[in-house]
């Protein structure tokens, strides 16, 4: 099927000195240096203005944390990912984008940067994967994240992961939240961390991520957490009000299992709702033991009158919010972009069955663009000194529960 959003992929570019085909954009230009991602000339200072924080993105998925650092005033530099899919994303809407594993990357060919924002792997945390922590080799890819700040030194620097990180040790029995602030205060940074909700920032989706804020000692400052800047967020009918010709209507469908199970289940309601006679065995089970298995709440089918529950790459209605309200389906990839705060003008792949699947994926790694805004716009102003039209003011002193209830982890002393 022909690609309805925007040009088809560009074939593989030549390789790099790794071995490692280069795609898209980055091909042409990699053999040159450091490259610096082409900015549109409406997102530049203009002449006589302080030129915009650059930014270094890691681990960058299909673009939300940068684009809400755009939108923020940041101007991004450098982008890397390793995901296929993600690639193609990113190409088709911010740009150049290194497709290499960050382990074949010297920090020489990374241009500097004043800010370094990177939102390593969160499969090996997530309470929706398998937990294998920093036993998956995928854990301990924010290594690679201190190797380049210890290059670059960076002002500040921002990671963002799973809240499955928080309970998660290391192989010496320490929790990998402490060792990760340990190891950016030895590169030089007081840092912040504090568990968010994002509906607490005007996304319609309960989706609680960590967030650990570096800035470097020598600046005399510790980044402050904005409060939330929406009350409780926006609900799903704000999101599912769709003006017409929205590109990306496309929709995973259900199996035939999930289909029969969801004609049971109201608006508002779960697989609780379902007969008997129409759960299969394993669900069965659970329901005669409900206080061994913790009482899950499967097939939840949020109303329009809720907040979502967490979009995640699965997609999977036994264990995230992914059923539209009034019809018998998965919402579509532009309704779950939209519940993860995507503009209608970022476009997706559509054209074929597996591009469909691929978009769920990287639609649920994604930060939402809203609360990346929120967060950047909180480090222009605190950092680099210069407040965004449109940014959240932030607050002084200790954290504070936002709408959501969260509260963090009392910040360190100042070292």
């Amino acid at each position: 099927m022909t690609l309805q959003n925007g040009p088809a992929p560009e074939p593989p570019g030549p390789a790099s000195t790794s071995g490692v085909p280069l795609a898209g954009h980055w091909a042409s230009s990699l053999a040159a240096g450091p490259q610096v991602c082409g900015t549109p000339a409406e997102h530049r200072p203009a002449a006589g203005k302080r030129a915009a924080p650059r930014l270094i993105s890691l681990f960058s998925g299909c673009g939300g944390l940068d684009l809400g650092f755009e939108k923020a005033g940041f101007r991004r530099v450098w982008a890397n990912d390793h995901d296929p899919d993600a690639q193609r994303v990113y190409e088709l809407n911010l740009g150049p984008i290194d497709p290499r594993n960050i382990l074949d990357v010297d920090a020489s060919e990374i241009p500097d940067g004043e800010m370094l924002a990177a939102g390593f792997p969160c499969q090996p945390f997530s309470n929706a994967g398998n937990r294998g922590g920093v036993r998956d080799s995928r854990g301990m890819l924010y290594k690679e994240c201190l190797r380049i700040i210890a290059s670059k030194a960076p002002s500040a620097v921002l990671f963002e992961n799973v809240k499955g990180l928080l309970s998660t040790r290391d192989q010496e029995g320490r929790l990998v939240a402490d060792t990760i602030e340990d190891d950016l205060d030895a590169l030089g940074y007081r840092v912040s961390r504090e568990l968010v909700n994002a509906a607490d920032y005007g996304v319609p989706q309960n989706r609680q991520r960590v967030f650990f804020v570096g800035v470097r000692k020598e600046l005399g400052r510790r980044f402050d957490f904005p409060p939330g800047t929406e009350g409780g967020g926006r609900t799903l009918k704000t999101v599912l009000r769709m003006p017409r010709g929205v590109p990306n209507q496309a929709v995973m469908p259900l199996s035939p299992l999930q289909s029969h199970m969801v004609g049971f289940i109201p608006e508002g309601g779960s697989w609780k709702d379902v007969p008997d006679d129409a759960l299969p065995r394993r669900f069965l089970k659970i329901r005669g033991d409900m206080k061994r298995y913790h009482s899950p709440n499967f097939y939840r089918r949020f109303s329009r009158n809720e907040i979502c529950g967490t979009i995640t790459a699965s997609a999977q209605p036994e264990n995230c919010g992914i059923i539209h309200p009034t019809e018998d389906r998965r919402f579509s990839i532009r309704e779950i972009a939209r519940i993860q705060t995507f503009p209608d003008g970022f476009l997706f792949l559509d054209g074929t069955g597996r591009d469909v699947a691929a978009m769920y994926k990287v639609i649920g790694n994604a930060v939402p663009v809203k609360l990346a805004r929120a967060l950047a716009s909180a480090l222009m102003d605190q950092v680099f000194g210069r407040a965004r039209p449109g940014g959240p003011r932030t607050r002084s002193g200790g954290g504070t529960a936002g709408a959501s209830g969260l509260r963090s982890r009392a910040p360190k002393p100042v070292r």
